[in-house]
């Protein structure tokens, strides 16, 4: 059974877009289109964005079980790599390994 996740978007000209995923043999395809173009456009490293979109898709189907975890852990995974490293708190790395004299 194909697992299809669809959602729509509209972009900065105000046409919209379909947006598709698939995750099949352990990946994931993606792949978009809008009215104007003939053909699907495929890309293997979606925008953070459209990562986000997915993800509460997905985990919104999760919830109602009608999908594996694996699916949401996943797309954690890819946001986790995809996520700037400035999102790490300096402060949260200052306390590692140290310990205070009492």
């Amino acid at each position: 059974m194909r697992n299809v996740h669809v959602w729509k978007t509209t972009t900065p000209e105000g046409e919209k877009r379909e947006v598709r995923a698939e995750r099949f043999g352990g990946r994931w395809k993606f792949q978009s289109k809008v009215p104007s173009e003939a053909q699907w456009s495929y890309y293997e490293i979606p925008p953070i964005d459209e990562l986000e979109i997915l993800r509460d898709i997905i985990w919104r189907k999760y919830q109602r079980k009608r999908l594996p975890w694996d699916d949401v852990a996943s797309l954690d995974r890819m946001l986790e790599e995809r996520r700037p490293a400035a999102l790490t708190t300096p402060e949260s790395e200052e306390g590692e390994g140290t310990t205070d004299p009492v």
